[in-house]
């Protein structure tokens, strides 16, 4: 059983937020250029304030896809489009106006990948949908920060066309429609990365798995099966590793089982490696995955009883971020390993 091989679905949502990383840097350089260019504060002060939501979402982007598990490269389309719109923006062919009429056009193809993604996720796998939840913070402030453009090019296009400013009102349109949509979106819009906790972490990949097990047992089709087996493979390899290098010993002081909880993920990671040359058709390998199952979830109830307690009373907010911060690279180390690897055994 190939257990490795990316399904091309999942593949393609790779290199979508691959895509949208790329240009969400687009997107924090322009605000910074505009922020150096316009005299006026009040756009300036609005322009910041995206900034500083750009900032935070460049954030959440590397958590979802580190969360997603599947690593993507840019398009070279996208690629050559940023390198187009960068020189653009460094020239003085345009008017700041026309700079940032190009800047929404960009906040639109970012709200639209975001979407994309959601739909794309509701289609191909439940798991996707909990890997990718922390888009909704993303997506929701794309489109708020579309209005708030919209207001800003009023402005702009006014004042370069008549030298005049145009009638007052305008703000409190912007206003009202991104209070709608921050309605819409509750308090996922005024999440921050920063409050991306390492427990946090840790359960929305506790999350992803019991989705992934429930996908794997509920399917028929040995592909759909072979598909979902080989993100859980990858998921908990990098999961287990992660917690092994960075986790257990920042715990290790406060917490007396730490030895009994690295058993648990060796014994775990183990059985995958067990079920890995099992063929989906086996009579044997739901039966496996029961048992990994059962003691993934035992794993995960310890997990979240001691160990989740532990870091409540004796990290600092500052230090559960930082460890959150370390999970995470380890992660992405780990993944690009696994890609690495994969890739040189398939050429």
């Amino acid at each position: 059983m190939v257990s490795t091989l990316d399904d091309t679905k999942r593949l393609a949502i790779a290199t979508k937020l691959a895509d949208m990383k790329a240009l969400q840097n687009l997107l924090i350089n322009n605000e910074q250029q505009f922020i150096q260019n316009c005299s006026d504060e009040d756009i300036r002060k609005r322009l910041q304030d995206m900034l500083e939501d750009d900032q935070k979402n460049l954030g959440v982007l590397d958590t979802v896809i580190i969360q997603y598990g599947v690593k993507g490269e840019v398009k070279e389309t996208t690629q050559k489009l940023i390198e187009e719109v960068q020189k653009l923006m460094g020239s003085s062919e345009l008017t700041l106006f026309e700079k940032v009429f190009q800047h929404e056009l960009l906040k639109h193809r970012q709200a639209m990948a975001g979407l994309l993604i959601h739909k794309a996720a509701q289609v191909v796998g439940a798991d996707i949908e909990a890997a990718i939840t922390p888009l909704n913070t993303v997506n929701f402030e794309n489109r708020a920060h579309q209005e708030q453009l919209k207001g800003v090019l009023e402005i702009l296009g006014v004042r370069e066309l008549t030298g005049q400013e145009p009638k007052q009102g305008l703000w409190g349109r912007v206003q009202d429609a991104v209070a709608a949509l921050t309605g819409v979106a509750g308090s996922v819009i005024t999440r921050t990365d920063d409050e991306m906790s390492i427990r946090n972490l840790l359960r929305m990949d506790h999350t992803k798995a019991d989705t992934l097990f429930a996908e794997i047992l509920g399917a028929d089709d040995p592909q759909k099966i072979q598909e979902y087996f080989g993100q859980l493979y990858k998921d908990i390899k990098v999961h287990g590793t992660a917690e092994e290098q960075v986790l257990y010993p920042a715990v290790r002081p406060y917490y007396e089982h730490t030895q009994e909880i690295y058993k648990q993920t060796d014994e775990v990671m183990e059985m995958l490696d067990e079920i890995k040359p099992l063929s989906p058709t086996s009579s044997e390998f739901k039966t496996k995955i029961e048992q990994l199952r059962t003691a993934t979830r035992n794993h995960i109830n310890q997990e979240e009883k001691d160990i989740f307690t532990i870091i409540r009373d004796n990290f600092s907010e500052e230090q559960q971020n930082q460890l959150a911060t370390e999970f995470k690279t380890a992660k992405s180390q780990l993944q690009t390993e696994i890609a690495d690897s994969t890739h040189a055994t398939v050429s």
